[in-house]
C-alpha cells in the first residue's frame, strides 16, 4: 500500500495495545473498501491522551480508544454521540473540518450485533450476570437494556463503580452485588465477562461458573493472544460460549462507518480476525 500526504491516519490509543487485532482488521477493511487510510496502534498514557486525540483530529484523522482510557476520552470529545452521553465512555473519535473532536461509543452497537449473532434475535426477558464496571461493561449494560433484558446483576471489584454505572444506565432493571457468594445457585440466561481478566496468560476466570445454578450461555468480551480461561471452562460444562472476537469485528465495522461514511466490509474484517463465524 502506498502512503502519501493525503493518507488518512487512524489510530488505536490505549495502554496496553500490543495485543490488539484492530490494526489487522481495519487495514484489511481499508484495502477491501479502497479507501486511503492507515491504522496503527499507539501506546498512550492517560496524561497524553488529550494531546494525541487533538493532534490526530486536527489532521483530519481519528481512531479508537481502548483500555483504560474510554471514560477519559468521553470527557475530552467536543461533540459526543448519545451513546457516549449515556455510557460516559468513548471508544471512537474523529475530527471534522474545523478540527473539533467527535466521539461515539460503537461498543454498544458492536455488542448488540455480536450478542444477536450468538444468542439470537429475541433477547427480551433474559436474566444476565454482568462482570465488570469499565467501558466495556457500560456499553454492554446499555446494550442489554436496549435489547430488553429483564434483570442484569452486576458485580465489580469496586462496588461503587457498579453502583455509578447502574444509576447512570440501568435503573430499576439492575441489581448490584458485593460478593459473588450472594448469587450462589442462581440461574442466568447469560453470563458476560466485561473485565480485563483473560488478557494475560495466567489470568484466572472472573467467576466460578460451577457455583451458579443453570447458565444458558457465556460471553467473554476479552480476546487476545491467549485463549481466555472463561470460555473453555464454560464449554467444558456444556455451556454455549464465545469470546470477544465478533464484538471486536462489529464495533470495528461501526467505527469504520463513522470515519468513512460508507458500509464496512464486514466479511473482510472477519477474515482478518481469522474468525468467519461466531462459536
Amino acid at each position: 500500500m502506498n502512503f502519501t500526504a493525503k493518507t488518512r491516519l487512524l489510530t488505536l490509543l490505549g495502554d496496553p495495545v500490543m495485543h490488539s487485532r484492530s490494526p489487522e482488521i481495519q487495514n484489511k477493511a481499508f484495502e477491501a473498501a479502497g479507501v486511503d487510510g492507515v491504522y496503527v496502534a499507539l501506546q498512550c498514557k492517560e496524561e497524553d491522551l488529550e494531546g494525541f486525540m487533538a493532534s490526530i483530529a486536527r489532521s483530519g484523522g481519528g481512531g479508537n480508544i481502548t483500555l483504560p482510557h474510554k471514560e477519559k476520552a468521553a470527557a475530552i470529545v467536543e461533540i459526543a454521540s448519545e451513546a457516549v452521553v449515556q455510557t460516559g465512555a468513548c471508544n471512537t473519535f474523529w475530527g471534522d473540518q474545523a478540527g473539533r473532536i467527535h466521539g461515539d461509543n460503537t461498543d454498544v452497537n458492536g455488542f448488540r450485533s455480536a450478542l444477536r449473532l450468538f444468542i439470537g434475535e429475541v433477547l427480551s426477558g433474559i436474566r444476565v450476570l454482568l462482570l465488570g464496571g469499565g467501558g466495556a461493561a457500560r456499553a454492554s449494560l446499555l446494550g442489554l437494556i436496549e435489547e430488553g433484558a429483564d434483570e442484569i446483576v452486576i458485580f465489580n471489584r469496586t462496588p461503587e463503580r457498579a453502583r455509578s454505572m447502574s444509576r447512570r444506565i440501568g435503573g430499576e432493571r439492575t441489581r448490584i452485588i458485593q460478593t459473588l457468594e450472594e448469587i450462589e445457585g442462581e440461574d442466568f440466561d447469560l453470563v458476560i465477562n466485561a473485565t480485563c481478566l483473560g488478557l494475560e496468560e495466567n489470568d484466572a476466570s472472573p467467576v466460578d461458573l460451577e457455583c451458579l445454578g443453570s447458565v444458558g450461555a457465556a460471553m467473554d468480551l476479552v480476546y487476545g493472544k491467549y485463549v481466555t480461561p472463561f470460555v473453555p471452562v464454560a464449554k467444558a460444562m456444556d455451556i454455549r460460549a464465545t469470546d470477544g472476537a465478533e464484538m471486536l469485528v462489529q464495533q470495528g465495522a461501526a467505527s469504520f462507518e463513522r470515519w468513512w461514511g460508507m458500509p464496512a466490509p464486514v466479511e473482510a474484517m472477519r477474515e482478518a480476525m481469522g474468525k468467519s463465524l461466531v462459536d
